[in-house]
């Protein structure tokens, strides 16, 4: 197992020195899901829902978590970051969030890909919540990675569950 790369010889929590690093193009993404019953599921297709556009309201919250990571999470370095996308999918039995980031950077991406479908998960959750608060939040996974030192990971893919 690696050494924690967030605890210093003490034992004690500190952000990484990322001075050294080269600057190289980083990507991530990650993907989430959201179980909805068929009535939920129909109100959403047709724009029904009280509050308004969920996948919309819920593609933009996302945007805004991946600038904001470095709020949320203390040991998160703040990055300028060069594109966020997020995908808002509506499937026969879940709502399905991709989320892709990059940035030029001395650090990777994978935490505000995390925290985009993350919170637009949440955003569908608070948007949906009054017509029903069984809605279950899944699967919150870094799917890819590029770039950096540590190279490229990619989940194996399963097969999806409908």
């Amino acid at each position: 197992m690696k050494a924690l790369t967030h605890v210093d010889e003490r034992g004690q929590a500190r952000m990484v020195d990322v001075s050294a690093k080269d600057v190289t193009v980083r990507t991530a993404a990650a993907s989430a899901r959201i179980k909805v019953g068929k009535q939920l599921r129909a109100l959403i297709a047709s724009d029904r829902v009280p509050k308004g556009d969920v996948l919309a309201v819920a593609r933009i919250a996302g945007i805004m978590a991946a600038k904001k990571t470095s709020d949320l999470l203390p040991l998160c370095h703040p990055l300028a970051l060069d594109a966020v996308e997020v995908v808002v999918t509506l499937e026969p039995k879940a709502i399905v969030i991709h989320a892709t980031v990059k940035i030029t950077g001395r650090t990777g991406v994978e935490m505000e890909a995390l925290t985009a479908v993350s919170v637009a998960a949440l955003a569908v959750y608070d948007m949906c919540k009054a017509q029903g608060r069984g809605l279950v939040i899944e699967h919150v996974q870094l799917e890819a990675k590029q770039g950096g030192k540590s190279g490229t990971f990619e989940r194996a893919r399963r097969r999806r569950e409908r």
